[in-house]
C-alpha cells in the first residue's frame, strides 16, 4: 500500500491542508493529529491503488467498499467507527475548500457500537476475595478492610487510598468519598465493611502509626506512610490470585460489582448513580444492561421454552 509520500498529489496535498487546519483552527496534539493522518492515508492508498489521483474521484461505493475491507481484514468495529470519523471530516474539509461537488461518505450509516459491558464478580467469588489477605497480622486487618470498602462502597481506588480519620463519622455508618473534580459523596458503610474498617483502625493501624509519622490517612503502608493507588491495585490482585479468581481482576472490579449487585438486587438507578459519584444518570445505565443480562440468562437456563 502506498504511503502518504507517494499518493498522487491532489490527494497528498488535501490531506496536508486537513492536518494544518486541525492543527492551526483545532489545536490538536501532534499524537492526535498523527492518528487522524494515518486513518485517512490509509483509505487515500486504498482509494489510489483502486484508481482514485484526486478527492472528487472518490465517491460514497469506494468509501463503502473500504469500510467492508477493513471489516474482512479483522478490523474491530470501533476502528472501522474511528476511520470513518476521521474520513469524514477530512472529505467535509475538501468540500469547504471546494475541492469536492458533495460529501460522498452523508449518507453512510456509522456502525453501531455495541457498548462493552464491565466485568463483574458473582457474591460469592466476591466473598472468596475479601477472605483472601493473608500475611501479618495489621496487614491481613488492612487489606480486608480496604476490600470492603472497595465493595461496599462502591469506591475508586483513588478515593479508598484518600479516605481520612478526620473525616470519618463516629458510628462508621456511612463515609465521605472525595471523587472526581474533589466532589464529596457520602455513602452507607454496611455491617461487614464497618466491622472491617473498625478493626483495622483499633488493631492495625496504630502498629504503623509511629508518632512522628502520624498521618491522617486511614488506609497505611508498614512505614506509616500512606497508600498509594499502585500498591492498593497490587493488593488487590494479590488476593484475587490466592482467591483463584481471574488475574485481570483490579479495584474497578469491585466498584462494578458493587454497582451490579445493587441494581440485581432491585436498587433504583439515581440511587446507584448517587452513591458511584457519577455526574449522569446515563453512565449508570450500563448496570441496568448487565441486570438485564442476568434476567435473560436465568429466563434461557430455567424457562422450559427458552
Amino acid at each position: 500500500m502506498k504511503t502518504p509520500s507517494e499518493l498522487p498529489h491532489p490527494l497528498r496535498q488535501g490531506l496536508e491542508d486537513f492536518l494544518e487546519s486541525l492543527r492551526v483552527e483545532a489545536g490538536l496534539s501532534p499524537h492526535t493529529l498523527a492518528a487522524y493522518r494515518a486513518d485517512v492515508a490509509r483509505f487515500l492508498a486504498w482509494a489510489a491503488e483502486r484508481g482514485a489521483t484526486s478527492w472528487d474521484a472518490i465517491e460514497a461505493d469506494l468509501v463503502v467498499d473500504y469500510l467492508g475491507a477493513r471489516r474482512a481484514g479483522g478490523s474491530a468495529e470501533a476502528s472501522v467507527a474511528r476511520e470513518l470519523s476521521a474520513l469524514r471530516m477530512a472529505l467535509r474539509h475538501e468540500l469547504a475548500e471546494g475541492r469536492l461537488a458533495h460529501d460522498p461518505s452523508a449518507r453512510i450509516a456509522a456502525p453501531v457500537l455495541r457498548r462493552a459491558l464491565p466485568s463483574t464478580l458473582s457474591v460469592d467469588e466476591v466473598d472468596a476475595l475479601l477472605r483472601a489477605p493473608v500475611g501479618s497480622p495489621w496487614l491481613v486487618l488492612r487489606d480486608r478492610a480496604l476490600l470492603e470498602v472497595l465493595y461496599a462502597c462502591g469506591a475508586r481506588v483513588s478515593e479508598a487510598v484518600g479516605l481520612r480519620t478526620d473525616g470519618l463519622e463516629p458510628s462508621l455508618r456511612v463515609i465521605q468519598l472525595v471523587g472526581k473534580g474533589r466532589k464529596t459523596r457520602i455513602v452507607p458503610l454496611g455491617a461487614r465493611a464497618r466491622g472491617a474498617l473498625d478493626a483495622w483502625l483499633r488493631d492495625g493501624r496504630p502498629q504503623v502509626a509511629a508518632a512522628a509519622l502520624r498521618r491522617p490517612e486511614v488506609f497505611l503502608s508498614k512505614s506509616g506512610r500512606p497508600l498509594d493507588r499502585t500498591t492498593a491495585w497490587r493488593r488487590v490482585k494479590a488476593a484475587a490470585l490466592r482467591a483463584g479468581l481471574s488475574p485481570s481482576i483490579s479495584p474497578h472490579t469491585l466498584r462494578h460489582s458493587f454497582a451490579s449487585h445493587l441494581i440485581e438486587g432491585g436498587a433504583d438507578l439515581r440511587s446507584v448513580q448517587e452513591m458511584l459519584g457519577h455526574a449522569s444518570v446515563q453512565t449508570t445505565e450500563i448496570y441496568a444492561h448487565l441486570d438485564a443480562e442476568h434476567v435473560h440468562a436465568l429466563h434461557r437456563l430455567y424457562h422450559p421454552r427458552a
